[in-house]
């Protein structure tokens, strides 16, 4: 969540925000705006207060047409209509809402399926508030676990756990080490290699290594980084040296993607170094922000020292989470999306979004004035840059010019080593149909010709044009 700053305020309008927002007498019952920086004195009739909050939020940006995010931006009326008779149930009270508890428990229980486990019954998991808190959960988890089997030394002034990434990983695993005091050992960029390589990787392990990260679907560019390649560069190590280092797969998108669409691909609990996994059901789990999952191998992946149990119709129901109350509409939204799609219904979701943007993505090459980094045939999603011989425009242009027609691309710079590249991502989601695809390309061509009569790019304040949207 950003900061918000409380000292800059406007200057508070005297004058009535629309006279006829009074529900009764236009003459004097609104004759005065409410102040924006401080509670009003008196209350105001839910009609009006709701004008006042829906007029300032259509200035927000079409949430169909943001290209920028991996967050769900449509599910059915049934969803929705679900959701709202449930968004007064505390997810925390697995004793007043058994049933929304066990409707979590099976949803666990179809991830740990999903996902390959040995034993899908003897899986545990629970669900978050996205994948940012399944990716503490999973952080704290192997620390603990490190912590554990290195109790002689650690905790020492001169031992310190460490955590190998790739830089290309969400902001999140950054915050982990920032807040759990594990030193963040990143993998750079090479080349026209964008993510994490598995021998680098290893190379970065010793002792205090607590686990690796690998990214099933880069927020950088929308490719898969080699799971089983990593796997099995650890699994070398481990022969050399003794090291037996575990893997986490963030598949905060991938995760409820390549099961249904990539099926041979390996990468999930079939590879043993795999401990744990993570996914985001409000991004390709097509559900509303904000629910995510953490599932780990078994109960010795997850230290019990870490889980909490609470009574559950008289027994006993463990629990594992950061936040405490929470609505349980998010659980119950992923529980009907997965009764109601099935696997074959994922897989048609799934299918459709990556063929709108491998075809988006070839429409695209074929303009001429863009450089393809990928195609969408891993994630729904793709990143491009301008063609070498493009000096009239950048990114950063055709960003800040798209948005003028309503369409919120992101145009970012690249990390470390990879600084000198700036490209526009597009993500392809559930609800970008052919038919906007059809639109967003042609609102691109008919751009081009003015920005190819540009002297040169216009943007000065790159951080100002538009930021990288995880």
């Amino acid at each position: 969540m950003p900061l918000h700053d409380g000292r800059q305020h406007d200057e508070e309008r005297p004058l009535s925000v629309n006279p006829f927002l009074g529900p009764a007498n236009p003459v004097g019952d609104m004759t005065q705006a409410p102040p924006k920086h401080r509670m009003p004195g008196p209350p105001m009739a839910p009609a009006t207060a709701y004008q006042l909050v829906h007029d300032e939020l259509m200035l927000d940006g079409n949430a169909r047409l943001n290209l920028a995010t991996f967050v769900t931006t449509w599910m059915e009326p049934e969803a929705g209509r679900l959701m709202g008779e449930c968004r007064d149930k505390n997810m925390i009270d697995k004793d007043e809402y058994p049933r929304t508890a066990e409707l979590e428990r099976r949803c666990v229980a179809m991830l740990a399926d999903l996902w390959n486990a040995p034993d899908p019954s003897a899986a545990v998991g629970c669900s978050t508030t996205g994948s940012s808190e399944a990716c503490m959960l999973a952080g704290m988890a192997m620390k603990r676990r490190w912590a554990k089997r290195n109790a002689d030394r650690y905790p020492s002034r001169d031992v310190r756990p460490n955590l190998v990434m790739g830089v290309n990983v969400q902001v999140c695993w950054e915050k982990f080490c920032t807040f759990w005091e594990v030193e963040a050992r990143q993998v750079p960029m090479e080349g026209d290699r964008y993510h994490l390589d598995p021998r680098a990787a290893a190379e970065l392990c010793d002792e205090n290594t607590i686990g690796v990260v690998g990214i099933l679907g880069s927020t950088f560019d929308g490719s898969y980084e080699p799971i089983a390649d990593l796997c099995a560069a650890l699994d070398e190590l481990q022969e050399r040296t003794g090291l037996d280092i575990p893997v986490h797969v963030d598949g905060a998108s991938g995760g409820m993607v390549a099961p249904f669409v990539d099926e041979d691909l390996v990468w999930d609990f079939r590879l043993p170094r795999v401990s744990s996994i993570n996914t985001s059901g409000h991004k390709y789990g097509l559900v509303y922000p904000g629910v995510g999952w953490a599932l780990w191998r078994n109960a010795e992946t997850l230290p019990e020292e870490l889980v909490f149990r609470v009574n559950y119709l008289g027994g006993d129901m463990p629990t594992f989470a950061l936040n405490f109350s929470r609505p349980g509409a998010q659980v119950v939204a992923q529980y009907y999306t997965f009764l109601r799609l099935g696997r074959e219904g994922y897989r048609a979701v799934q299918q459709a979004a990556r063929d709108v943007a491998t075809g988006l993505a070839a429409r695209i090459e074929a303009l001429g004035d863009f450089r393809l980094l990928t195609r969408g045939d891993e994630l729904p999603v793709f990143a491009f840059t301008t063609a070498p011989e493009v000096t009239a425009y950048d990114v950063f242009d055709v960003s800040r010019r798209m948005r003028e027609n309503g369409w919120l691309v992101p145009a970012y710079t690249f990390p470390a080593n990879r600084e000198d590249l700036s490209v526009l991502r597009v993500v392809c989601r559930n609800g970008f149909s052919e038919d906007l695809a059809d639109l967003f390309a042609q609102d691109l061509a008919r751009l081009l010709p003015e920005l190819r009569r540009q002297q040169h790019p216009l943007v000065q304040d790159r951080n100002a044009a538009t930021g990288f949207h995880h």
